[in-house]
């Protein structure tokens, strides 16, 4: 449990040690996943169990740590008959984390989106495009993003295909797949592994 308090910042960690000493959930760290960043679950044998991506920013990491610990009270409280991000997780999830939406545990960037995204928060905080490009500033590894890139740019995305931007639509990126000519779109804060010609 200790190694979690070693990746968020230090002045949450008092309150998140108050949140989960006396409930039973085990948190595990797992390798980067693509499509999450955490997740809570109750086995059949009863264990409630949070995974959080060990690779996350500390600042990512708490939220995410919050969203998780909130899946579980929402759970606690209310039951299995309710929606995963419904208004019941939505509510438990303002409540804890409004404790630590301060100058001393978030860079003023992040609480300025944070407490935008926390009106009404969203299955991932990867879908609010202003929060994730911000927390993503503080990554260990600096990424270009989708939304960096001209029109006409070659670029290799994260699966390894090779991709020519097209252009920007309202909310998303249309790009065309240089092998395959097939079309898709990308949100902005996807990241590029590399760009092959600009």
């Amino acid at each position: 449990m200790h190694k979690i308090f070693e990746k968020i910042p230090l002045a949450s960690v008092d309150y998140v040690k108050s949140l989960i000493n006396s409930e039973n959930i085990v948190i595990k760290l797992k390798k980067t996943r693509k499509t999450k960043h955490g997740d809570f679950s109750v086995n059949k044998n009863g264990l409630r169990l949070i995974t959080i991506n060990e690779s996350l920013n500390k600042y990512r990491f708490l939220i995410t740590l919050i969203h998780e610990i909130s899946h579980y009270f929402t759970f606690k409280n209310y039951g299995i008959y309710i929606k995963p991000h419904g208004v019941e997780w939505k509510k438990t999830f303002r409540n804890l984390l409004l404790p630590v939406i301060n100058s001393d545990v978030f860079p003023d960037d992040v609480l300025k989106t944070l407490a935008a995204y926390t009106k009404n928060p969203k299955a991932s905080t990867d879908t609010d495009l202003n929060l994730s490009l911000t927390l993503n500033k503080y990554n260990n590894n600096q990424s270009e993003y989708i939304s960096s890139l001209s029109n006409g740019t070659v670029f290799k995305a994260s699966n390894d295909r090779s991709y020519i931007m097209i252009k920007k639509l309202r909310k998303r990126y249309e790009c065309m797949d240089v092998l395959t000519k097939k079309l898709y779109l990308f949100s902005p804060n996807v990241s590029i592994r590399q760009i092959i010609n600009e």
